[in-house]
């Protein structure tokens, strides 16, 4: 028997749905780390399918590093301007702008390919990718900007 007590711990930590932290934890017979795993699991396959939708909503996050020696602008949408307001949303844009500052990666495939600062375990892309699972809407990065004084 699932305890709720379980099911709420593995809420707060995933964000996911009562039902789905429940099936998960059924399905790994209690066991809070398995869980979570399939949470991740079925939350990026579920992105997949959001991919594709239009993104005409979205924020532009800006970042400052280093007494003004390193500036990032990021410009990162989704489907609803809803999403966009939400804690989840704009801290994502805001990761995605330290990354940028960072890492200087060229493109936005090399940005999407990177290893995220906070967690090598995963890429840009697959934090995106949870993102979408939580919030329930496509996400896409179309653009940033990254300035260094006295670059070129």
């Amino acid at each position: 028997m699932i305890s709720i007590d379980n099911i709420r711990k593995l809420r707060d930590l995933t964000s996911a749905g009562v039902m789905d932290c429940r099936r998960a934890l059924e399905d790994a017979q209690g066991d809070m780390k398995k869980a979570e795993a399939l949470l991740k699991k079925w939350g990026v396959e579920n992105s997949v399918k959001k991919i594709g939708r239009e993104t005409k909503s979205g924020l532009i996050d800006s970042y400052i590093h280093l007494g003004g020696k390193i500036g990032v602008l990021v410009e990162l949408r989704c489907e609803t301007d809803f999403v966009a307001k939400t804690d989840d949303f704009k801290k994502l844009v805001h990761e995605i702008s330290l990354q940028v500052a960072s890492m200087k990666p060229q493109s936005i495939d090399v940005l999407l390919k990177q290893e995220y600062i906070r967690d090598p375990k995963i890429t840009i892309e697959e934090l995106i990718k949870q993102t979408i699972s939580i919030l329930g809407e496509n996400i896409s990065l179309t653009r940033f900007e990254r300035m260094e004084l006295g670059e070129n």
